[in-house]
């Protein structure tokens, strides 16, 4: 598969690039995409909930009344879970919620996503670019001139543009990846994945 290169002015430019069919030309494969979504999300979580069990709640030193005779279901404290003010039980305590996925599937599910994307026509390379400094209005411009200024939008970049994530950190439903660091959560969160010009020759490396 060819696709033009589009310069930030938003013209198509008549260089090529050729995307790997291994890469961008596969049938993608449903699950393994749920099981990276499904790792990445867990992995933010930070897992610090927590509660209360009846060995931490204050009180119960004593029977809160007596046995027999009050017409009351007997009670032997007030820390047990079904009184109010008592302990919880079975409830949350911090845990890691992170993992990792086996490499191969790790692969599988970048692939799927991207060949996704491109089946849908919603993937666009333009020229390498950097900025001297951060400028979120120029980011805005390159999305805008591309007509995708109402959409989610991934950029993937060649190497660390410092000052293009600082640009685009301003800017809803914005981000911006180094290839292949970028995720599959990242592909599938967004409408559009704009790639630069020397990331694409990253992509088409690396996950064959």
């Amino acid at each position: 598969m060819k696709l033009h290169v589009y310069k930030i002015d938003g013209t198509k430019t008549a260089d090529t690039v050729e995307l790997n069919p291994a890469v961008f030309e596969t049938e993608p494969n449903e699950h393994s995409v749920y099981l990276a979504v499904k790792r990445y999300l867990a992995n933010q979580r930070q897992g610090t909930h927590s509660v209360k069990t009846r060995s931490d709640v204050s009180g119960g030193g004593k029977k809160p009344f007596r046995q027999k005779g009050t017409g009351r279901a007997r009670q032997g404290t007030i820390r047990a879970a079904h009184m109010v003010g008592g302990g919880r039980a079975h409830g949350p305590h911090p845990r890691d919620y992170s993992g990792k996925l086996p490499k191969k599937v790790s692969k599988l599910a970048r692939r799927s996503a991207l060949s996704a994307k491109a089946k849908e026509e919603k993937i666009i390379v333009v020229e390498d670019f950097s900025f001297e400094a951060p400028k979120t209005r120029r980011v805005a411009e390159i999305i805008k001139n591309l007509n995708l200024d109402t959409t989610k939008v991934l950029f993937v970049t060649a190497n660390l543009e410092k000052n293009l994530v600082m640009s685009a950190r301003n800017i809803p439903y914005t981000k911006v990846q180094k290839a292949p660091e970028f995720s599959v959560y990242d592909i599938v969160n967004s409408q559009y994945v704009i790639f630069q010009k020397g990331a694409v020759q990253t992509v088409n490396e690396v996950f064959v």
